[in-house]
């Protein structure tokens, strides 16, 4: 294993936009799975301006890897961040985007976005695997919407989970989905 240091974000979403462009390159199809926060606005304004064209994004699927339970137009939306910050800039085919229906019902939509992951990705010892999975760590240790108090979603058998923020106690609308 490899380890890289950056000194800054952007230095990290050049470095990584040049592996990207490099493993798409290299691939036939890619699967993968995107998240929210700071960082990958940084990393996706980075593809849109400088990989923009360098990319073959045909061969592009991109999912998510967690979303929170408001409508796609929202601005909590992390598919919404993504339309912004990426989809909007490339020449990737709509078919190719497959998104967590976040203004759908909870626990519906974890089970169809369950069995979409099962349809299209390649499956490994019967479970969906994507190539890459891009993650982030937020201030308070939680990762693709697992935050401390709900660890043990980890060790679910469900391909898709419905996780509640710790600041938000309904259990209806308001709460993050992670994906695996």
């Amino acid at each position: 294993m490899e380890l890289k240091i950056y000194k800054d974000k952007q230095e990290v979403a050049i470095a990584f936009s040049k592996y990207l462009a490099d493993f798409i390159g290299e691939s036939k199809t890619v699967h993968i799975a995107l998240l929210g926060g700071s960082t990958p606005k940084i990393v996706f304004d980075e593809l849109a301006t400088s990989f923009k064209d360098e990319i073959d994004w045909e061969k592009v699927h991109f999912y998510w890897g967690d979303e929170r339970c408001v409508p796609p137009t929202d601005d909590e939306s992390n598919y919404k961040m993504t339309v912004v910050h990426l989809l909007s800039k490339i020449d990737i085919p709509q078919r190719n985007i497959h998104r967590v229906k976040g203004e759908e019902d909870p626990e519906k939509e974890a089970k169809s976005y369950a069995s979409l992951l099962e349809k299209k990705l390649p499956m490994v010892e019967g479970v969906p695997q994507f190539d890459l999975v891009i993650l982030g760590m937020g201030d308070d240790g939680h990762t693709a919407s697992i935050f401390p108090h709900e660890i043990h979603l980890w060790n679910s058998d469900a391909n898709c989970e419905v996780a509640l923020h710790p600041r938000i106690r309904s259990t209806k609308g308001n709460h993050n989905r992670k994906g695996y």
